[in-house]
């Protein structure tokens, strides 16, 4: 498991007056004091829906024969570290089991604590149940300490328990005194005279359980957390205003992204002031649920929504990129904030302030950001955070409190609304698309498996989403080893554009210091010429097959043979144009019209003409469209 990390103050409490989760230390319903529900880090808790609870009950009925909440209540899901996607389940003020998504088996498993175990077992008869291990009476207080169960402490289990599953441990008297996972099968339990049978991880005997009543409901909730909705709404509003009145010369907007915490910061901007518009990234990997609930949000608040959309760019780009990662999100660049940095740059002059629906909860990066930024990527924007310090309960309560019209995709097992591909998703969320969109579903698999068996990867590589990672994490190396998967890629596409320096720095004939270098590929001069990429270089001129810059003292020639030759007075700055000459023919030949470089070029020179960019004769050879272009920044092969 991933270590825990602490983005903010664990919130979650418990009225046990009311049964309802509270976030505060008062139920503001029937004013008790509450009791501080024991979660792991981050403590990023979220209200279960009703897709989340049949998961649960399907899974517990799988491994247990017995749903794990068989009445209405409120339950709270939160988000623990792990592999891939895990939470716990909060009943009753009790953390009383974790299901978790399992890589290397590709499949949901249910971990009960104590009271969970209780909640299934307790004075039930094992018989009608599964997966469960009685032990001798005299085995008792060694498991009730910690101890592992032995096989000659066994007296009965269920036969059909396979190694490497999650067991209850019962008593001859229906207690349960244990929950773990097995290391023998069944048979393998009862016919052994030595060995560990159970490896426990919950211990200690459940003499009485209680269990409160049930009936529930959100909307009890929401009175329970009145005053702690308020202060959040309160400081969210104050600093709106605030911001919006620091930055009075900039038009203001909400970016909206089909998802909960946008529509959070929506309905609280709508509460603040008139004026401001709706912007959208259609990134072209939307789901058609997130388009209409866009749509239906702009209808709803009864504002201008503006759309930048990006088209197939995604896909026209995967052949040079590759499969999108965690550390390498050229997809973000591409379909997303290039389009938005076009978007303020077609429709705000001076650039603009917008809301985002940001929490410090969501990563360690988010946590460690200030509320009041500008990306880097989108230079014409200020972007603020109006629920940095939100859980995503805070959200969900104020959601529920102002009938917001959120994305029914939560409702369908979904925990994050977005590009519905991306690398930082869970792999649960990823299969879950075979089942809500099969046909998106194959067309990414489709891909992934060409680009596997070009890289020489195996099947499962895929399957096992192990192309999230260029450089996997130790503990994925660990799940890929026991799965049987290969992590390294045995060739290379030969389609593919590489470059390699053929002579290094050496004395030209002239004096001062020149170099040579050459494209596996030929390159096209005219597609130079028409698109203009050398000027970010210098002055760029053209002859048949060839083109030339020249910067002061530094010269450079490219060929149509795909040979190019620099010269300079010095080997620091034969270098560094032979990196501005190389990226400008990458950037001409794979560009893809993303328009980041658009936001940053000072002088306007840049313009997105048949999604291709092209520089115009304004240039000032500032290099920053180079500097920032997504092929450039996420190409490894650009970087030798």
């Amino acid at each position: 498991m991933s270590r825990p990390v602490f983005l903010g103050k664990l919130m979650l409490h418990w009225c046990h007056q009311c049964n309802v989760p509270v976030l505060d230390e008062k139920c503001s319903r029937c004013s008790s004091e509450t009791t501080q529900v024991s979660i792991t880090p981050p403590g990023d808790i979220r209200p279960a829906f009703g897709y989340d609870i049949s998961l649960i009950n399907e899974i517990s009925m799988e491994q247990f024969n017995s749903p794990l909440i068989p009445d209405a209540r409120l339950v709270v899901l939160n988000k623990a570290p792990y592999d891939d996607r895990m939470e716990e389940i909060v009943i009753d003020g009790e953390v009383i089991a974790s299901i978790r998504f399992e890589i290397e088996t590709l499949r949901w498993t249910i971990l009960l604590r104590q009271t969970g175990a209780g909640m299934i077992f307790q004075n039930r008869d094992v018989h009608h149940l599964k997966n469960w291990v009685m032990i001798d009476d005299s085995a008792v207080p060694f498991i009730c300490n910690g101890a592992s169960v032995l096989a000659p402490g066994i007296i009965d289990c269920d036969r059909n328990i396979q190694k490497n599953e999650e067991v209850v441990v019962v008593t001859r008297d229906k207690r349960v005194v244990a929950a773990g996972r097995t290391r023998m099968s069944g048979a393998e339990m009862i016919e052994a005279d030595h060995g560990v049978g159970v490896k426990t991880r919950w211990n200690g005997d459940i003499a009485y359980l209680h269990k409160p009543e049930g009936g529930q409901s959100w909307d009890d909730a929401i009175k329970a957390n009145q005053k702690a909705l308020e202060k959040a709404v309160h400081d969210a509003h104050r600093f709106i205003k605030n911001v919006a009145s620091t930055t009075s010369s900039k038009p203001v907007c909400v970016s909206y992204s089909g998802g909960k915490d946008s529509l959070a910061v929506m309905q609280l901007t709508i509460e603040c002031m008139d004026d401001f518009s709706i912007i959208f990234a259609d990134t072209g990997l939307e789901f058609p649920e997130t388009i209409e609930n866009v749509h239906r949000v702009a209808e709803h608040y009864g504002k201008e929504l503006i759309i930048t959309g990006a088209g197939d760019a995604f896909w026209n780009a995967i052949t040079d990129f590759g499969p999108p990662s965690v550390e390498s999100r050229w997809c973000c660049k591409v379909c997303k904030l290039g389009p938005i940095s076009r978007l303020i740059e077609d429709n705000f002059t001076d650039g603009c302030l917008t809301f985002l629906g940001q929490r410090k909860y969501e990563s360690t990066s988010r946590a460690r950001s200030e509320r009041v930024w500008k990306n880097p990527w989108v230079v014409n924007q200020i972007g603020a955070a109006p629920i940095q310090n939100w859980t995503a309960l805070h959200v969900w309560l104020y959601i529920f409190s102002t009938g917001a019209p959120y994305n029914p995709l939560y409702e369908k097992g979904y925990d994050r609304i977005g590009c519905w591909l991306c690398p930082s998703s869970s792999l649960s969320e990823l299969i879950r698309l075979k089942e809500t969109h099969p046909e998106m579903e194959k067309r990414l698999m489709k891909h992934l498996h060409e680009y596997a068996q070009s890289r020489g990867l195996s099947p499962e590589w895929v399957e096992h989403g192990m192309w999230r990672w260029q450089r996997p994490p130790k503990n994925i190396q660990r799940v890929a080893e026991k799965a049987g998967i290969d992590l390294v890629q045995k060739s290379r596409d030969p389609g593919e554009l590489r470059f390699h320096m053929t002579s290094g720095h050496q004395p030209c004939r002239a004096g001062g210091i020149s170099a040579e270098g050459a494209f596996r590929n030929a390159v096209d001069i005219e597609l130079l010429e028409n698109k203009g990429m050398l000027r970010a270089c210098g002055k760029d001129s053209y002859i048949e097959g060839a083109a030339m810059v020249l910067q002061a003292e530094n010269s450079a020639q490219v060929f149509a043979s795909g040979n190019i030759t620099v010269r300079s007075s010095s080997e620091e700055k034969v270098k560094g144009l032979m990196h501005r000459v190389k990226y400008s023919v990458i950037r001409a030949l794979k560009c893809h019209g993303c328009g980041v470089c658009v936001g940053h070029c000072s002088s306007r020179a840049i313009r997105i003409k048949k999604n291709t960019a092209i520089i115009t004769g304004n240039c000032k050879q500032c290099g920053k469209c180079i500097d920032v272009c997504p092929l450039i920044k996420f190409d490894p092969e650009n970087h030798s």
